[in-house]
């Protein structure tokens, strides 16, 4: 008997006249996350099939329940859709577990096959019994439930299902830029919106030597995490001193943070047109900071018409942190270093700026040429799936 692991897809159920679409961006991202394993992926509208040849089978399970777009993953054993090929494949699989009650359930996909899903789940327990001493059938609770798909050429018998992260697979819905700090809230957002189907870019905003390298790496390690949900992902790095100088020098302080934001909304816009993306994509909470209000969030947005996705905006802290746990970004989140958020940090920034205000206070330098320098000299970095280790 074969080992192979079988994908049941998620929420593409819905999507009828699109589904193909839907079940080859799974295909496709599969084959870039499983990039330099010996496999075989067959696909068709209701499962994908991983062929492995019984080789490195819990290492690729742990990379493919992180593709978005998977309901359940589950190790079956492939045989010949043969009745007395699975009945002796039966006994194979259930005399090598050990268990006192078991159900078996069965889905008969093929209608050609001469026996009923009920009657053939009858005959395989009445088999188990007869063959296996001090087993029990228990339709409520069993200890063992064995699973068989029969299909036209193969028949697929097993137990577990693994629980997959479901949503929409990355890059079916468009790209967008994430506007990644090094704080707990952006990357949750990255993984929250590539889970509806939107691919990432992301750009990091520096300031050397106020920022310092390790603050840098500590971003490219948050985008290496993001990685086991979408492979190879660009980061664009904005060297933002000369702006946030200007910032300081010339800003009255309450309106620093409010002013600092929307140019970093007119770098993203720029940076989103030039890469592409439909979207920007951040990490703000309503009400968390004092440009998170939401009359900030006006004056802030004002800059851009662009749609500006804000995943985590109606979460609380402890329901962001808790994510940023689950998918091991909380550690890396919390080292100490500081970014262009928290550095020239006003004691008493406004929360609820003036639209006129903030205009007249940023036409006090010339914002326009700084940006455009910013975005000429940004640094574009891959981050790849093994480019997981930095001198943080």
């Amino acid at each position: 008997m074969e080992k192979i692991i079988l994908i049941k897809y998620g929420e593409l159920t819905t999507k009828k006249a699109n589904r193909s679409l839907f079940i080859n961006r799974i295909y496709e991202n599969m084959k870039m996350s499983l990039e330099g394993y010996n496999v075989k992926i067959i696909k068709n509208r209701v499962r994908m099939f991983i062929e492995t040849g019984n080789e490195n089978i819990d290492e690729i399970v742990d990379i493919v329940k992180n593709i978005f777009g998977i309901h359940s993953i589950v190790i079956a054993y492939k045989v010949k859709t043969n009745i007395d090929t699975i009945n002796s494949s039966v006994l194979d699989i259930a005399s090598s577990i050990e268990f006192n009650t078991f159900k078996v359930e069965t889905d008969r996909a093929d209608k050609s096959f001469p026996i009923n899903s009920m009657e053939f789940s009858r005959q395989i327990g009445g088999l188990i019994l007869k063959n296996i001493p001090n087993k029990k059938v228990d339709v409520h609770n069993p200890d063992y439930l064995m699973k068989i798909e029969i299909r036209d050429d193969y028949t697929y018998i097993y137990s577990k299902e693994i629980k997959a992260l479901g949503g929409y697979p990355v890059g079916v819905a468009g790209k967008g830029l994430l506007m990644l700090s090094g704080g707990i809230d952006s990357p949750v957002a990255g993984y929250m919106a590539m889970k509806r189907g939107i691919k990432l870019e992301c750009i990091y905003f520096e300031s050397p030597p106020h920022t310092s390298v390790a603050a840098k790496n500590k971003v490219k390690t948050l985008v290496s995490k993001l990685n086991a949900y979408q492979p190879n992902i660009k980061l664009h790095v904005i060297n933002f001193t000369k702006i946030q100088e200007s910032i300081y020098k010339n800003i009255d302080s309450t309106y620093m943070i409010t002013i600092m934001r929307r140019m970093m909304y007119r770098i993203a816009e720029k940076v989103l047109r030039e890469r592409d993306c439909y979207v920007l994509i951040n990490g703000e909470s309503v009400g968390q900071v004092a440009s998170q209000t939401l009359t900030s969030m006006q004056v802030i947005n004002n800059v851009t018409n662009i749609p500006v996705i804000r995943p985590v905006a109606c979460l609380d802290k402890l329901e962001i942190i808790d994510i940023a746990k689950k998918i091991d970004t909380y550690e890396t989140s919390i080292l100490p270093y500081e970014d262009c958020c928290t550095i020239f940090l006003p004691k008493h920034p406004v929360i609820n700026p003036e639209l006129e205000k903030a205009i007249k206070y940023e036409n006090s330098f010339d914002y326009l040429t700084l940006i455009e320098e910013a975005v000429s000299s940004k640094e574009t970095i891959t981050i790849k799936k093994d480019y997981n280790k930095f001198d943080i």
